[in-house]
């Protein structure tokens, strides 16, 4: 009887452990112990043992289990961290291109947008290039209020400093852009 209720309690918490993993690595970024426990509803010593576990779990990967007494994070194990920042160093060294001025252009312009609704703008993927952007400290990203699936890109007030204005709108021809941007999008829309 004792053996079997540590098997369901063994089990239990591997169970929460890989829970907790997807909502870490969902979230992409530090999350509240206090949210990580209502997410998984568990108990503290629950949470404890599945945090535990997925620490564990992820020691020798290229993912490690970053904690602090009121958050967790999955991040870059540190045997991995060299080979990571490499990559970005050499995202940073490379030019925005046109490609990314053109995604500069739409969220200055249009306003907060989905990686989608750039996409569909600019008729091709750009991943890559919103990757280099948030990199650079150009862009920021936030929840998208209508849509957890995706996020949302803005413009960051370093961008704003680098082109030497105080506002958006003080942009050049803005209210021209804004207006022949909303045609170009209503008449994608129509032959839709």
């Amino acid at each position: 009887m004792i053996e079997e209720y540590q098997t369901d309690t063994v089990e239990k918490i591997e169970q929460l452990a890989a829970r907790a993993e997807a909502f870490l690595f969902a979230e992409g970024e530090p999350m509240a112990i206090g949210r990580l426990k209502k997410l998984l509803s568990c108990t503290d010593e629950e949470l404890e043992g599945a945090l535990q576990s997925l620490s564990n779990r992820r020691e020798g990967s290229g993912m490690t289990l970053i904690r602090t007494t009121k958050e967790a994070a999955l991040a870059v194990s540190p045997s991995c961290a060299p080979a990571i920042r490499a990559e970005i160093e050499k995202d940073l060294e490379r030019e925005i291109g046109d490609a990314g001025l053109e995604v500069l252009a739409i969220l200055l312009y249009r306003g907060p947008s989905t990686r989608s609704q750039i996409d569909y703008i600019r008729g091709v993927n750009t991943s890559t290039t919103l990757r280099t952007l948030l990199a650079r400290g150009l862009t920021m990203r936030t929840e998208n209020p209508n849509d957890s699936r995706e996020y949302l890109y803005h413009p960051t007030a370093e961008l704003l400093a680098h082109l030497g204005a105080s506002d958006i709108t003080k942009l050049p021809d803005y209210e021209k852009i804004i207006e022949e941007l909303k045609a170009f999008e209503e008449s994608k829309e129509k032959t839709l």
